[in-house]
């Protein structure tokens, strides 16, 4: 009970980045992850290039926003990328603000049409191959609406390599769906993680939660070209990285906020 608890007070601050942040003691432990002039402190890792290139000027900040571009790509190729914060983190509050913008890019596969993500629990990026597509990670997929009047939830949950705990047992499918609602066109959308290390995970979006899951650990497929070394599955994930998806659909984010919450004592 005292955990939950806590979980309730960590979601209760809300804000929409600097301009939001008024009182120390409101939003007191609450850090910034980007500070809007640069990724100096993030890694880049892209498939089919090494740890640091960043391909075609895939991130880039502009006005204050980090943008996902493909203007200096020719056929996507795969080119499935990840842009990583530099620590890893176990036990926190996330959050974020996203859009998606402009068309899906030449070549990209068709299921990335206003799809992008942000990985957490990942393996090192360092640690990764130049063939390797996807981070061994848990994702909370982002989606946007198709403006066709049909359902398309955002803040999901998709296992590269990895499984979870989903209502008792092992999650059957690679994507789970939330219970969010539809967001069409260009606006910005509110994400939230709730991370407690290898136990329960939470997806918030527009401050609603719609998705709750445990027990992170490395397992199953979608992720390929790892090291075979580093995959290890049945192990639980208790920590890692947070990177924001590339996958050929333009996409934007800013005020990237995140609070580490305590550990439990053992």
């Amino acid at each position: 009970m005292k955990r939950l608890f806590y979980i309730i007070l960590a979601a209760a601050p809300v804000f929409g980045g600097c301009a939001g942040i008024k009182g120390k003691s409101d939003n007191a432990g609450w850090k910034s992850l980007f500070d809007g002039k640069d990724i100096n402190d993030w890694f880049v890792k892209i498939h089919h290039h090494e740890v640091g290139e960043n391909y075609g000027n895939t991130f880039r900040v502009e006005d204050g926003i980090i943008k996902i571009r493909y203007d200096q790509y020719g056929d996507f190729n795969d080119q499935f990328g990840h842009l990583y914060y530099k620590t890893p983190f176990s036990y926190y509050h996330l959050k974020f603000e996203y859009r998606f913008v402009g068309d899906l890019h030449k070549g990209a596969p068709s299921y990335t049409l206003r799809n992008s993500g942000v990985m957490f629990h990942s393996q090192d990026p360092r640690t990764m191959l130049k063939e390797q597509d996807w981070p061994i990670s848990v994702e909370m997929q982002l989606l946007g609406g198709l403006s066709d009047g049909e359902p398309r939830p955002t803040g999901n949950m998709c296992s590269p390599g990895t499984n979870v705990v989903y209502k008792g047992k092992i999650a059957s499918s690679h994507c789970l769906n939330s219970t969010s609602k539809t967001y069409d066109g260009d606006q910005w959308v509110q994400g939230e993680l709730i991370v407690l290390g290898d136990s329960l995970i939470k997806h918030i979006i527009n401050g609603d939660t719609v998705l709750e899951y445990s027990k992170p650990q490395i397992g199953g497929g979608t992720a390929n070209g790892y090291d075979p070394k580093i995959k290890i599955d049945g192990k639980l994930l208790s920590s890692g990285f947070i990177a924001l998806q590339s996958e050929g659909q333009p996409v934007d984010f800013k005020n990237i906020w995140i609070k580490e919450l305590p550990k439990p004592r053992r």
